[in-house]
């Protein structure tokens, strides 16, 4: 009984873990983009080609943690940073600073 309960709280559970919000960077040069995991402010990122998405991170402005980005990736094209997506004008400014 108690396998049952534990297995109907999970799938209770499961559209909470579905549902996180998303981290993700477009690289600007995807010849930038790292082979294998690297990890900025806790955030875990993996790229394919110039599409880089990251799970965990601290808690941070958008903004900054994609000046944090920039600075161990190369410039960004779009970023979206635990579901808050940076406009052009941040974006430049992000690549600027």
């Amino acid at each position: 009984m108690r396998a049952l309960l534990a297995a109907a709280v999970l799938f209770a559970a499961a559209p909470a873990f579905a549902q996180a919000p998303v981290t993700s960077a477009t690289l600007a040069d995807a010849a930038s983009a790292p082979s294998g995991r690297v990890i900025v402010d806790g955030a875990t990122w993996r790229c394919e080609g110039d599409a880089c998405t990251a799970t965990g991170g601290s808690s941070q402005p958008a903004t900054r943690a994609c000046r944090r980005v920039v600075a161990k990736l190369g410039p960004v094209t779009s970023f979206t940073y635990k579901g808050q997506s940076l406009n052009e004008e941040e974006i430049a400014a992000c690549n600027a600073a």
